[in-house]
């Protein structure tokens, strides 16, 4: 796989490390996180309604993959079959183990699941499938993985597109991906089955793919000099915005109709995601400060892509074990337990798990003979593909 050349400012840009990205990730899984709490563990007033569409948390991961996988790999040569065997080791171990966990949790729950489910989940192909029983898998929150397998594929053709290698065919490409967004969204007025309409528009590969490629688009710009046109404060405000907006959108349109925000808070934000990304990015390049880029920041977010695989495991086992929450005080107590547990499970996931077989896996080489691993300099702290890393 040959990537494109850099010049002398993307050599520069290159050597910045992007600290605020990994602690982002941390707040995008608790969007996610806080998503099922509201949905499966019960409502609490304020934070519900900030977060009832906190689904669009894997937005943002999606656009940030194409961010630092462009970032990561643009002017470099890598053999296609050491960039896949990178991911891989990159995503799939912790798949492997949460999945067997979820799989056990239903077990002992007495749950029904599909085995044909649980081994697309496992091959990374269970969002290519309109059924429920392949979209939840053996793990509901991997379906994500399925999507970043897709994209790790067809990234090294996206950088060969001429109109990746200036300024004017980013931008072409940007706002087209934007329109195409938009322009799925409405097609959604053309499913009658809503399960079918679901999958189109939240599940499959290649609708999600514009926000993967908007993604790389916004990467190599701004490794290439590109600055956006807000700060890191405004794009954060604009995506809070955006959510607020959902509140009084959802309390007027029940998600069960095409045009509710349930498929417009994944789809149409992905414009505010791209500017927070490359607004962070351009801060830390230039050596700004910034909230998310301190030391605790960071090791949350290398926490969060085992927290996004196990937050809705440890929940289910809770839901299983005390039953659904009845008043305030208790679904407060659901909350705050979900929260320590899947955090606490996280971390000794990464630490005892994630990391060690990622290392393990990227010393040896496709062919399955090892090699001592050679020091990398990571550009963002830390591993998380999902959120994603070099």
């Amino acid at each position: 796989m040959t990537l494109m050349a850099g010049d002398a400012t993307t050599k520069a840009a290159a050597s910045s490390r992007l600290d605020s990205l990994t602690g982002l990730r941390f707040w995008a899984a608790l969007a996610v996180v806080l998503y099922h709490l509201s949905r499966q563990g019960g409502e609490l007033p304020g934070i519900s309604d900030l977060t009832w569409y906190g689904r669009s948390g894997v937005t943002f991961f999606f656009i940030l993959s194409g961010f630092v996988l462009a970032w990561t790999y643009d002017g470099k040569t890598v053999p296609a079959s050491v960039f896949l065997w990178r991911r891989f080791a990159r995503i799939w171990p912790l798949l492997a183990v949460s999945t067997v966990t979820s799989v056990a949790v239903w077990r002992v729950l007495g749950t029904d699941f599909s085995l044909r489910g649980v081994a697309a989940t496992l091959g990374l192909v269970n969002s290519w499938i309109p059924e429920r029983p392949y979209l939840v898998g053996g793990n509901p929150a991997a379906w994500s993985l399925s999507d970043e397998a897709w994209f790790y594929l067809i990234f090294p053709l996206l950088l060969t597109l001429p109109l990746m290698r200036n300024p004017r065919g980013r931008a072409v490409i940007a706002v087209a991906v934007c329109a195409g967004s938009v322009g799925v969204w409405l097609s959604g007025a053309l499913f009658t089955d809503s399960l079918v309409r679901l999958w189109a528009l939240d599940y499959f590969p290649p609708t999600r793919t514009l926000q993967f490629v908007l993604g790389v688009t916004a990467g190599l710009a701004v490794k290439r000099g590109w600055r956006p046109p807000c700060g890191l404060g405004a794009a954060v405000a604009l995506v809070v915005a955006w959510h607020l907006v959902l509140i009084p959108w959802s309390d007027a349109v029940p998600d069960s109709v095409w045009y509710s925000p349930y498929s417009a808070s994944q789809l149409l934000s992905a414009p505010f995601f791209a500017l927070l990304v490359a607004a962070a990015a351009t801060a830390d390049v230039e050596r700004r400060r910034t909230p998310f880029a301190g030391p605790g920041m960071v090791k949350l977010g290398q926490w969060s892509f085992a927290w996004y695989l196990f937050h809705e495991i440890v929940l289910r086992a809770l839901l299983g074990a005390f039953g659904t929450p009845v008043g305030g005080l208790e679904t407060f107590g659901i909350w705050a337990t979900t929260l320590i547990l899947s955090l606490a499970l996280a971390a000794v996931a990464y630490h005892y798990l994630e990391h060690p077989l990622e290392r393990l896996l990227r010393s040896r080489r496709p062919g399955g003979s090892a090699r001592r691993p050679r020091p990398e300099r990571s550009l963002i702290a830390g591993p998380g593909e999902f959120p994603p890393r070099s």
